[in-house]
């Protein structure tokens, strides 16, 4: 490089501007003055909750639930089966988490096997003479599992996403629970109510006969009928048929809206087969009860006046507050399994401002002492590793912005330690210049030589950081993540200025000034 690329030096210019540029707006504490740099490319670093204060949710989906659901509607399945296979059986029922029956007439047990190993070849099913027992294997379990999570953790982002909260983190710990961490928000309770819904929506029809006035606690349901409470008044009970008439799986969309009383109520619209049920049922149904059945509570129980298709609202005692949350759940879908709360926490807004104001401090104490050091020991090319670790920092602050990445307490700590790996390479990097010029060099091929000897040093000693951090990354949660992400910008970044901008400097710097610098004398 001893002829220097003004399209290089352009181009270093160039990614010092952008760094600063999208750096800036983090040097602007309130979103007013951030609006009035508006012109600015970047976004602020969102904090992390030790940061910025806020609430920390620990969630436990309830698998047993799921479970059972699931052993159900195989049981449902093989009685198809077995129908459609002409096979005769009798006590078809589930008991402690195993489906059994009794066969009944002369087919073999190995059809009846083959029958049911077709719905799923991982369900263990055992039979002694002509009674058959299935129940999950491990694996059924493991996968029912791994899928109800993925799905949960999608719905609960979808709700939270709604309420307007900024930057969620939302991630899985273990194999059935739930982290939510809310930054800035000091009251959990509307989001716990929003995820301790399930938002399994059914509409049901009720008896025809066995109105709510007849009913109380004792009263028992009839064979295809069972007994619920209203969701308001829980000593209303509804006899509603067991039969799902239509399910909010099919629903479309909802939203808050005022009923003809100009009472707060919940608007919905169903798919195109949900719509077509619907105009079935209501239009076979008119002058009976047709109940709206909410994480197995009646919302209400409206009569069919009319054939209605693929619109409906649902009425009730509601709030403008809970019509907004009800469409909010119903729009986001159902929970695909009860999520239980473990675990709440709160941080308050003047413990993140300490932590900040700490960080700070860390960091400019470190700033400074690294910088001291390189000034005393190579003098004016310490002045050119510092110019680099100025410019390392901006493009951190930058590369955050960019991606929005939440920045923790740990990943402060991440970027301290970056500072004293980024002049780190400038260490060797001068180290191997002094002993080629030592040898006897001129200036030029000294420096040239030190860059291409050390180059290969400071590419393996970042890169086996590199794959620490993303081992943290990978597998660690939480703060652990905030390290290793600013971690590995630090490492990249500290990377390119050591290899490029100090190479640059100092190569401009030795041309346009004849010297024999003493601090590359032993």
């Amino acid at each position: 490089m001893k002829s220097l690329s003004k399209i290089r030096l352009i181009l270093i210019i160039a990614s010092v501007i952008i760094g600063i540029l999208y750096a800036t707006p983090n040097f602007f504490y309130t979103s007013k003055q951030v609006q009035s740099f508006n012109f600015l490319p970047g976004k602020k670093i969102n904090l992390g909750l030790d940061l910025q204060g806020g609430s920390y949710l620990l969630l436990k989906a309830d698998m047993n639930v799921v479970f059972a659901e699931k052993l159900d509607s195989v049981l449902s399945d093989i009685r198809s089966l077995l129908r459609k296979s002409k096979i005769g059986y009798k006590k078809l029922s589930i008991q402690n988490d195993i489906i059994s029956f009794q066969k009944r007439g002369a087919s073999s047990n190995e059809k009846i096997r083959s029958i049911i190993f077709s719905l799923d070849k991982n369900l263990i099913v055992e039979n002694k003479l002509d009674s058959f027992f299935i129940r999950f294997s491990e694996q059924n379990k493991n996968n029912i599992t791994k899928s109800t999570m993925a799905q949960a953790i999608e719905i609960v982002r979808r709700r939270i996403d709604e309420t307007g909260t900024n930057e969620p983190s939302i991630q899985q710990q273990g194999d059935d629970r739930i982290i939510v961490q809310l930054p800035g928000l000091d009251d959990p309770s509307r989001i716990k109510k929003l995820l301790g819904k399930t938002a399994k929506l059914t509409f049901q029809l009720a008896h025809p006969s066995i109105f709510p006035e007849d009913l109380d606690e004792d009263s028992k349901a009839p064979p295809g009928f069972i007994k619920l409470q209203e969701d308001k008044n829980p000593d209303r009970f509804y006899m509603i048929n067991k039969r799902v008439m239509v399910s909010g799986e099919m629903l479309k969309d909802a939203s808050p809206t005022f009923d003809r009383n100009n009472s707060p109520s919940v608007s919905f619209q169903l798919s195109a087969l949900g719509g077509k049920k619907f105009g079935r049922v209501t239009g076979k149904n008119i002058g009976r009860a047709f109940a709206i059945v909410l994480d197995g509570k009646v919302v209400s129980a409206p009569v069919i006046q009319t054939q209605i298709f693929s619109t409906g609202q649902i009425t009730g005692s509601f709030t403008v507050q809970e019509t907004n949350d009800l469409a909010l759940v119903l729009r986001s879908g159902a929970l695909p399994a009860p999520m239980v709360i473990l675990e709440e926490r709160s941080v308050g807004p003047g413990l993140g401002k300490d932590s900040i104001s700490a960080g700070k401090i860390a960091s400019i104490f470190g700033l400074i002492a690294v910088m001291v050091f390189m000034l005393l020991t190579y003098g004016m090319f310490g002045i050119f590793a510092n110019i680099a670790l100025v410019c390392n920092i901006i493009f951190i602050i930058a590369l955050l912005s960019m991606i929005q990445a939440t920045l923790t307490l740990p990943g402060i700590a991440g970027i301290v330690l970056t500072m004293g790996m980024a002049v780190d390479a400038n260490v060797l990097i001068f180290e191997r210049i002094k002993e080629e010029f030592n040898s006897g060099r001129n200036i030029l091929d000294a420096i040239e030589a030190g860059f291409q000897r050390a180059i290969s040093t400071i590419i393996d000693a970042n890169l086996t950081t590199l794959f620490a951090a993303l081992a943290l990354f990978s597998f660690g949660s939480g703060p652990i993540k905030g390290f290793s992400v600013t971690l590995m910008i630090g490492i990249v970044t500290s990377m390119f200025t050591a290899i490029v901008i100090t190479k640059y400097i100092v190569f401009l710097y030795s041309k346009k000034k004849d010297f024999n610098s003493v601090y590359l004398q032993d």
